[in-house]
């Protein structure tokens, strides 16, 4: 099969199976790996009529839905967490992947390092979340010096191998994970090496599954959805897109501008005529 059957096949995926665009793009990148690096046969010309993407805009909780869904969480390390996500709008593997050096408790700062794109960026730490993040600090210290008294160290990952640069760093207390997990496990990358890791993304949806559950919201709630609520409220409250922009780690400003639709879309309901009559 050449290039025409090619594009029969995408064809078909549009317009008569209806898949979304994202599956027909799946596909299509999926044939030129395999006809490009398997078949070793080149690939031009390919013109398939591409399914449309949909514009679809993020879920949003209002204020009162955050403090429901925070005040509903079981633990007081769940309640920081998301706390955070909220209070900063971070990604949840940003938030989970802190090191104790990037809580700057005396500037009242969390510095996010390696963001997406591999972007720093540096917010404004929660004045309410102060006392739950020095507790979850000295919980860190316990686990730290347990490894260092019983393992000789916790042994933590290090980005763009600085290890290698500083091999202290990866047993240092600078560099321990702010959520670490309650027990060390063996690194698959690294050779089944034994280490502390953090904490798992997937507790924080389980988490989340149960609170939402006690709080009676039936919306479609993810950990992305406190970023997408921050935002919003950030810009309801005023703060220009640019700011937010910097905020949430956006390399354009264009990424950002979706949540000027959300906020148009709440703040502009138009009302029904059946209650007109």
């Amino acid at each position: 099969m050449g290039v025409v059957e090619l594009n029969q096949f995408l064809d078909d995926l549009a317009m008569v199976k209806g898949v979304a665009g994202s599956t027909q793009n799946q596909a299509l990148n999926a044939l030129v790996f395999l006809y490009r690096e398997t078949l070793e046969i080149p690939v031009e010309g390919i013109d398939a009529i591409r399914a449309k993407v949909p514009k679809r805009l993020p879920t949003v909780l209002s204020k009162g839905e955050v403090r429901l869904v925070l005040d509903n969480l079981s633990s007081g390390r769940a309640k920081l967490v998301c706390g955070l996500l909220y209070g900063c709008g971070l990604r949840v593997n940003e938030c989970l992947r802190l090191r104790i050096k990037d809580v700057d408790h005396n500037d009242g700062t969390i510095w996010v390092r390696g963001g997406k794109g591999g972007k720093d960026r540096v917010l404004t730490m929660p004045k309410s979340l102060h006392e739950r993040l020095e507790s979850q600090r000295r919980h860190a210290r316990l686990l730290w010096e347990e490894d260092r008294d019983t393992y000789g160290g916790s042994n933590v990952w290090m980005p763009d191998a600085l290890d290698r640069k500083y091999p202290d760093a990866p047993d240092s207390w600078e560099w321990f994970w702010l959520f670490p997990a309650a027990s060390r496990a063996k690194d698959p990358r690294a050779g089944g090496v034994e280490r502390r890791h953090h904490i798992r993304s997937s507790n924080v949806t389980s988490w989340l599954k149960e609170s939402l559950k006690k709080a009676g919201i039936e919306k479609k709630v993810t950990a992305h959805t406190f970023r997408h609520s921050y935002a919003t409220h950030l810009l309801a409250g005023g703060m220009d897109l640019r700011s937010i922009q910097v905020c949430l780690g956006h390399s354009s400003v264009k990424t950002t501008e979706i949540y000027t639709h959300v906020l148009h879309a709440m703040a502009g309901k138009v009302g029904s005529p059946l209650d007109e009559l």
